[in-house]
C-alpha cells in the first residue's frame, strides 16, 4: 500500500509561460482518473491500455515522469496480458499518484 501523499510537481512548473497550460491538465486529471478506474471496472482492458497510453504521454510532456513511467508500466502490464490483480494493482498506483499532482 502506497502511504506516500506528498504533491506531485510538474518539472515544468517554474516555466512562467507553461503555467496556464500546467493548471489546465492538473484541473483536467480528475476526468483522467475517473476514466481509467472505469475502465478497469468494467474489465475493458482495450480501452484501459488506450487511457494509459495517451496518459503515459500526456503526463511526459506535461512534466510529470513518475506519472508518465506508470502510465506505461500499466501500458506494457495490459498488453503482455498480466493477471487482472497486478492490472488492478497497477491502476491503483496510477491514479494514487495522479491524485497527487498539483500546480503550488
Amino acid at each position: 500500500m502506497n502511504t506516500d501523499h506528498s504533491p506531485i510537481y510538474s518539472s515544468l512548473a517554474s516555466d512562467k509561460d507553461l503555467r496556464e497550460i500546467l493548471l489546465m491538465y492538473i484541473e483536467e486529471m480528475p476526468d483522467r482518473i475517473v476514466r481509467l478506474e472505469r475502465e478497469c471496472t468494467a474489465r475493458n482492458w482495450s480501452e484501459l491500455c488506450i487511457a494509459a497510453h495517451q496518459l503515459k504521454g500526456s503526463a511526459g510532456s506535461h512534466g510529470f515522469a513518475e506519472i508518465s513511467l506508470a502510465a506505461a508500466e500499466l501500458e506494457t502490464a495490459l498488453k503482455t496480458k498480466q493477471p487482472e490483480e497486478q492490472i488492478r494493482i497497477s491502476v491503483q498506483h496510477l491514479t494514487d499518484l495522479c491524485r497527487r499532482v498539483t500546480a503550488d
